[in-house]
């Protein structure tokens, strides 16, 4: 009987491991890791990009605003987007003469505001120039701005990406890759573009029918620490790490089962 035992021991571990092991990653797994999901690519009559999760655009008159459905996190971060018709003042140099300098705007509170442009620079994404630019409070008090702007055939386009500059860490990764994945083209047809005569930079602001209650709830919008903020990533376990703890709970999961039967 003794050597019995000793024989069907490591056979019934033998036999658990070729099946129970995948088994047990994948329950330790479902414990282990958070649900995943996954970022939306937006897209409209002449841009497109992919959005972080859980944000989503909307077409406010003439500008696509495009905001986090998590109500809590709508007051850190805006995307406007607009176009218009191609005009005389509608240039890559032009664009980025502009974006040089700081820019001057009356705040909802009242008070004027004076931008500071940390950098204008001209890139290449995916096969297309575009204007990059960053501004600390140009659009909105205590946010930083992030301008592309470029012109597609008779059309110039501006993205902005505004983002609290206490959460501008936060949001660095996301926006880096919106940016990355930020395509323009020119659809046939009829297209929401402003007219020829307008400004490419004024058609991005925030829609005057959006006030900073409605696009920031309960947000202080004004002030803020000037002071650098340091991402703090959650604190992630080595894989190898995970997957023996995946493979562990299996296992329990298992010998569990096999008690109770």
């Amino acid at each position: 009987m003794k050597q019995i035992m000793k024989i069907t021991k490591p056979t019934a571990m033998l036999s658990f491991f070729p099946l129970g092991l995948p088994l047990g990653l994948a329950l330790g797994a479902a414990f282990i890791f958070p649900s995943t999901t996954f970022a939306a690519k937006f897209a409209n009559q002449f841009t497109e990009f992919e959005l972080p999760p859980q944000w989503q655009c909307n077409l406010e008159g003439a500008e696509w605003v495009c905001q986090s459905t998590n109500e809590a996190k709508k007051k850190d971060a805006i995307i406007v987007l607009a176009a218009k018709l191609k005009g005389d003042q509608d240039s890559l140099d032009q664009y980025l003469t502009y974006l040089k300098s700081s820019k001057t705007f009356t705040s909802p509170t009242g008070k004027p505001v004076k931008s500071e442009a940390k950098y204008a620079k001209t890139v290449n994404l995916s096969g297309q120039a575009w204007v990059d630019a960053l501004h600390l409070e140009s659009e909105i008090p205590g946010f930083y701005t992030r301008y592309l702007a470029t012109v597609k055939q008779d059309i110039g386009v501006l993205v902005t990406y505004s983002i609290n500059k206490n959460k501008y860490q936060a949001y660095l990764d996301d926006f880096d890759n919106m940016v990355k994945t930020l395509k323009v083209f020119r659809k046939t047809g009829g297209i929401n573009v402003a007219p020829q005569s307008g400004n490419l930079f004024q058609n991005a602001q925030i829609p005057a029918g959006m006030g900073t209650d409605t696009i920031f709830p309960g947000a202080q919008v004004q002030g803020g620490s000037d002071t650098k903020v340091t991402s703090h990533p959650e604190q992630k376990l080595p894989l190898p790490l995970i997957l023996v703890g995946a493979g562990i709970v299996g296992f329990i999961l298992w010998r569990k089962r096999q008690n109770q039967g």
